[in-house]
C-alpha cells in the first residue's frame, strides 16, 4: 500500500508549499522566523494501539503570545486532511494534542491505529498576528507506516544482530584456516615417479630375497634329510653284511 511514501521527498516538499500558503492568509512584519522539526519516520505494527509524534519548534523574534498549532496528513489516494481544527485535547477521540507552548513543543496521538492511519503528517506552527511570511510555518513531515505484520521487539532484533556478527567471525575464521592450509599444502613437495620406483623395487627386491630364502631353507632341509636317510641305509647296509657267515 504504501511502497509510493517510501521516499516521500517530493510530496512532502509539494504539501509543505501548499500548507505554507494555507497558513500565509495574512500579510508581512519582518523578523518573526518559525523553525519546526519532526521525526522522519514512524513504524509500527498493528498491535499498536497507540502512536505519538512529536514537533519541536523555535520562535524567534515573533509576537509575545501563544502560536496557533495545526495538524495535517496526507494519505497516498486522498487530498489532504486537517486533523483536530478544535485542538482535540481531550481523550477519548481519534487524536489527542498535548502542547506545551512555552517550551516550543506539540505532540499529536493517534488512538487505536488501523492500517489506514498511514500517511505523512505535518505539523504547523502560526503567529496570526503577524503577517511576516515566515511567521506562519508547516513541518517537514513525519511518515506513519502502519504495518500488517507483527514486527520484531528490539530485544530479538539485538539478539538476531549478534548472532549474525558470531555468524560472520565464524565464516572468516573459517575462511583465513583454509586459506592457511591450501598454503601449507602447496609448499610440501609432491613425490615423482622416479622417487617412487626405487621404493617399489626396493619392495620387490626385498620380496624376492624372502622367497630366496625360503626356497634355500626348504632345499636345504630336503638335501639334510636325504643325506640322513643314506647314511642310516648304509648303515644298515653294513651290519647286514657284517652278520653273514
Amino acid at each position: 500500500m504504501y511502497n509510493k511514501m517510501a521516499s516521500p521527498n517530493r510530496i512532502i516538499t509539494i504539501m509543505t508549499l501548499k500548507f505554507n500558503l494555507i497558513l500565509l492568509y495574512t500579510g508581512t512584519v519582518r523578523t518573526c522566523i518559525i523553525s519546526i522539526s519532526q521525526p522522519p519516520l514512524l513504524e509500527v505494527d498493528y498491535t499498536c494501539k497507540t502512536i505519538t509524534i512529536q514537533c519541536d519548534f523555535s520562535a524567534n523574534n515573533c509576537p509575545n503570545v501563544l502560536p496557533q498549532v495545526l495538524w495535517f496528513r496526507q494519505n497516498a489516494h486522498h487530498q489532504p486532511e486537517q486533523l483536530c481544527p478544535h485542538q482535540c485535547l481531550e481523550d477519548g477521540g481519534k487524536f489527542t494534542t498535548t502542547e506545551s507552548l512555552t517550551q516550543n513543543q506539540v505532540s499529536l496521538t493517534l488512538n487505536t491505529v488501523t492500517l489506514n492511519d498511514s500517511a505523512i503528517y505535518f505539523c504547523g506552527i502560526a503567529f496570526s498576528q503577524s503577517p511576516e511570511p515566515r511567521s506562519k510555518q508547516a513541518g517537514p513531515g513525519t511518515v506513519l507506516v502502519v504495518r500488517g505484520n507483527k514486527l520484531l521487539s528490539q530485544e530479538v532484533e539485538n539478539l538476531l544482530i549478534a548472532l549474525l556478527s558470531l555468524l560472520s567471525f565464524y565464516v572468516a575464521a573459517l575462511s583465513v584456516t583454509f586459506i592457511v592450509i591450501s598454503k601449507l599444502k602447496l609448499k610440501i613437495p609432491k613425490k615423482t615417479g622416479a622417487d617412487e620406483a626405487p621404493q617399489k623395487k626396493k619392495s620387490a627386491r626385498h620380496i624376492f630375497q624372502e622367497i630366496a630364502q625360503e626356497l634355500y631353507r626348504k632345499r636345504y632341509v630336503e638335501t639334510k634329510q636325504g643325506e640322513r636317510e643314506n647314511n642310516i641305509y648304509e648303515n644298515r647296509r653294513g651290519e647286514s653284511n657284517f652278520e653273514r657267515p
